[in-house]
């Protein structure tokens, strides 16, 4: 619920809970008014009937009222009762006074009533006008909420939707916010503004370094590998060096791709693949797949392949290539000697399913970085990462399950776009 739907829910609350209050001591207090009166009209009624009847011994005739005269004993005083009129035959209230009166040295008690239905007439008027500005009140309440919050809250509204169309990695500069008469949404646009001047800051010193580092460490590692690559073939035939060779180049080709899928990660999570275009991931597939076929053959892996899926995806082409090529390589590295491997490609959908293991951790961590189903593992542990980020900067849908039936590794991604 809105702020000011919230805030105007209890100023009406109250506004209601006031009014009702108001309006029952109101009611009471004409009520009791009312009363007041008639009891005087009676008090005054029995000062001038008592002289007639102490002098004639009888009351006169009323006028609309009821008089008794009785020789039973009464309770002296006011009191309600009801009686029954045959003119609108129904019960009507009375407010009644009995006095006695001594006439000739006997005791008369008089009974005095007066008809209360004259002051439902003024208690309706009221009760009538206390709810119709009650109405009113919640009326105007409701209305004046719908034009607050289309024109006081309209600068918030416009920040709001500043907010939601601001991309630090497509345009990382100070976010532009409109000018507004209210100083607390002032407050608010300077802040956010100040904010976005440190994010950008920020990013484009992280953008900076990622690709210095990307550049800078590169180099080395390329010399390094290829000195090793010298010394391997000159040292072959010593025993004791070729060894430490075949070692220290294996680590620098792990450092190497270590350093491909890092900077390749900070790259997407930077945003610097804006470019997309359609392309066709069966092709891809195929292209990929043949690229492999030997690492299929080494393993005797029985490989299904059905892309059907002619539709084209908008991806950039390098994401695009390390997407399928992390997923295949995935599928490989954890599959065992004569085991399978299926690819389908099919309404929208990259499914690829391998035999293997089973899981022994949380499958759910397998996405997260230097994640390892195989701690001895020579990967970095950076595919499924390098996968979860691809899908991620285009909205696709990736999911994991284990089938433990049949024993089979299934990822799926949608490329519509969908949750993960």
């Amino acid at each position: 619920m809105k702020l000011l739907a919230t805030t105007t829910r209890y100023y009406l609350l109250l506004a209601a809970l006031l009014f009702a209050t108001g309006t029952a001591a109101l009611y009471a207090g004409l009520v009791w008014a009312l009363r007041s009166e008639m009891e005087e009209k009676l008090v005054t009624e029995q000062g001038y009937l008592t002289p007639i009847l102490q002098r004639t011994g009888r009351l006169p005739l009323p006028l609309g009222d009821q008089r008794e005269l009785s020789r039973r004993p009464r309770l002296a005083g006011f009191s309600d009762t009801l009686e029954y009129d045959p003119v609108s035959r129904r019960t009507v209230p009375f407010r009644q006074l009995h006095f006695p009166v001594q006439v000739k040295g006997v005791t008369y008690w008089v009974t005095l009533r007066k008809s209360l239905l004259e002051n439902d007439s003024p208690l309706g008027v009221v009760l009538s006008v206390m709810a119709a500005v009650l109405v009113g009140l919640l009326l105007s309440l409701a209305a004046l909420n719908r034009w607050l919050s289309g024109r006081l809250w309209q600068p918030f509204h416009q920040t709001l939707a500043a907010l939601r169309g601001y991309e630090l990695q497509r345009q990382p500069a100070t976010l532009v916010l409109p000018p507004t008469a209210i100083d607390e949404f002032t407050e608010l646009n300077q802040a956010l503004t100040q904010m976005s001047e440190r994010l950008a800051a920020e990013y484009r010193s992280l953008k900076e370094f990622t690709e210095n580092a990307a550049h800078e460490t590169q180099t080395p590692l390329a010399i390094l590998q290829a000195k090793l690559e010298r010394l391997l073939q000159l040292g072959a035939r010593d025993a004791e060096m070729a060894p430490l060779l075949r070692d220290a180049y294996g680590a620098t080709l792990r450092l190497s791709r270590l350093h491909q899928g890092l900077t390749l990660l900070s790259k997407i999570e930077n945003g610097q693949f804006p470019d997309a275009m359609p392309l066709n991931l069966a092709d891809i597939v195929t292209e990929k797949l043949a690229l492999l076929e030997e690492l299929v053959s080494g393993k005797e892996l029985t490989l299904t392949c059905e892309a059907s899926d002619l539709l084209p995806v908008r991806m950039h082409p390098a994401l695009a290539d390390s997407l399928v090529v992390n997923l295949l390589q995935n599928a490989l590295k954890h599959n065992h000697v004569g085991g399978t491997l299926s690819v389908y490609l099919r309404d929208g959908t990259l499914e690829i399913r391998n035999s293997g293991p089973a899981p022994t951790g949380d499958p759910a961590r397998y996405f997260e970085r230097f994640q390892k189903q195989q701690p001895g593992s020579a990967s970095p542990g950076l595919g499924l990462s390098i996968v979860q980020q691809v899908c991620r900067h285009y909205g696709f849908g990736l999911r994991y399950t284990y089938e433990a039936a049949t024993g089979q590794h299934v990822l799926h991604v949608s490329t519509r776009p969908a949750a993960a």
